[in-house]
C-alpha cells in the first residue's frame, strides 16, 4: 500500500493506437486541469508505446504540465502485463495522489491490474470529479481535499458519490465522451520525461501475430445533429423512419440499448450509459422511453426534442420540446416540414 501522498501530482493516463491518441485521454486532460488547479498540484499524463515521446508535444498543448512518456519495443501494441507493470513502477517512484484512466476496453483492463498491484481503490465508469471534503459517520474524522469519483449505481437509478480517504492514489475510469475536449494552446509549455520501462520477453506472455482494426460505421461524438429510436419504433422495418429522418436532418442515426438488444441496429450506434455519450446540438429521440441509464449518455445536449406516444415517458423530463402522439404519424410530418423547408 503506498501511503496518502497529499503533495503529490494528479495523473491521466493516455491511450494511443497505431500512432494516434484516444480522445478519452484528451478530455481526461480538462477534467485533470480542473483537478490539479483546485488542488495546487502539477498535472501529468502518462503514454506508453515504442514511440511514445511523439505524443508528448500534444498532451502539453492539451493541458498537461508534465509527460511520462515510456517507450519499449514490448508496448508497441497492447498487452497488460508489460503496460500494467510499467505503470505501477512509475506510481510507486513518484506516488500521485489521483490517476485517473479512461473508461475503455483497454483503461478497463489496465486499471484494475494496477490498483490491484499498489492495494489501492478503483471506482469505474464514473461520469463525474471533483474534490471535496468528507467526514466519517463513527470517527468523524474529517478529510479535507478528497477526490469524488461520482458515478450511476444500482442500475442508474441512484448517483453516487465515493471517495478515497486513505488507499492511495485515488484511482478511476471515467467513460468516454462525459468530459469535454480541451483547447488546444500552442504556447503551453511543459516537462517531458522520457523513460524505459524494466521489461523482459517473461512479462509479454502473448505473441501478436497480426494486428486488425475496424472503424465504427458511426462517428456519433463528432455528429451535430443525431436521430435516435427506441422500443417505442416498433420494429426493425420501422426503424426505416429513424433514418428518413435522420437523412433529411443530415444527422447520424443513434439508438437506445432496447433498440440495439432487439437487433434492429447495431451497437456502434448505441447512446447511454452502455453506449456512447454524445453532445450535440440538437438530439430527437423517437419513441425513446428515457431509462436514466440513456438520458446520462445525452442529457448534455444543447436541444432535445422527444416524440413519444406515452405522456409520461421520462425522456420528457430532459426534452427541451416534447410531442405527444404516434411517432408514425408524427415523422412523416416532420420530414414533410423539412422538406418544405429545404
Amino acid at each position: 500500500m503506498i501511503e496518502p501522498n497529499r503533495d503529490g501530482d494528479v495523473w491521466v493516463v493516455a491511450e494511443q493506437n497505431d500512432g494516434r491518441l484516444h480522445d478519452v485521454g484528451l478530455e481526461l486532460l480538462s477534467k485533470g486541469r480542473e483537478l490539479a488547479d483546485t488542488l495546487g498540484v502539477t498535472l501529468s499524463a502518462v503514454v506508453l508505446g515504442e514511440t511514445a515521446v511523439h505524443h508528448a508535444e500534444r498532451l502539453v498543448r492539451c493541458g498537461a504540465d508534465r509527460v511520462f512518456a515510456g517507450e519499449h519495443p514490448l508496448l508497441s501494441h497492447y498487452q497488460t502485463n508489460p503496460y500494467a507493470k510499467a505503470i505501477t513502477a512509475l506510481v510507486q517512484e513518484h506516488r500521485p495522489q489521483i490517476v485517473i484512466f479512461g473508461a475503455t476496453a483497454l483503461g478497463r483492463d489496465l486499471a484494475p491490474r494496477v490498483a490491484s498491484a499498489v492495494r489501492c481503490g478503483l471506482t469505474a465508469d464514473c461520469t463525474d470529479l471533483d474534490v471535496g471534503a468528507h467526514t466519517e459517520p463513527g470517527t468523524k474524522v474529517t478529510y479535507d481535499r478528497l477526490l469524488y469519483q461520482i458515478r450511476p449505481a444500482f442500475g442508474g437509478n441512484i448517483i453516487a458519490t465515493i471517495v478515497n480517504p486513505d488507499r492511495w492514489p485515488q484511482m478511476a475510469t471515467v467513460r468516454d465522451g462525459v468530459m469535454r475536449m480541451p483547447d488546444e494552446s500552442a504556447s503551453r509549455q511543459g516537462e517531458v520525461v522520457r523513460f524505459t520501462p524494466d521489461l523482459s520477453a517473461d512479462d509479454a506472455v502473448l505473441h501478436i501475430l497480426e494486428h486488425h482494426r475496424t472503424t465504427r460505421k458511426v462517428n456519433l461524438k463528432a455528429a451535430r445533429i443525431i436521430v435516435a429510436g427506441g422500443a417505442g419504433v416498433g420494429g426493425k422495418d420501422n426503424f426505416r423512419l429513424v433514418w428518413d429522418l435522420a437523412n433529411c436532418l443530415g444527422a447520424a442515426v443513434g439508438a437506445s440499448r432496447a433498440a440495439v438488444d432487439s437487433g434492429w441496429i447495431d451497437k456502434d450506434h448505441q447512446v447511454g450509459q452502455t453506449g456512447t455519450t454524445v453532445r450535440p446540438a440538437l438530439y430527437v429521440a423517437l419513441g425513446i422511453s428515457g431509462a436514466v441509464q440513456h438520458r446520462s449518455g445525452m442529457s448534455e445536449t444543447q436541444k432535445i426534442v422527444a416524440v413519444n406516444a406515452d405522456p409520461d415517458a421520462r425522456i420528457f423530463q430532459v426534452a427541451h420540446y416534447g410531442i405527444v402522439g404516434d411517432l408514425h404519424r408524427v415523422v412523416p410530418m416532420m420530414i414533410d416540414a423539412v422538406k418544405k423547408r429545404v
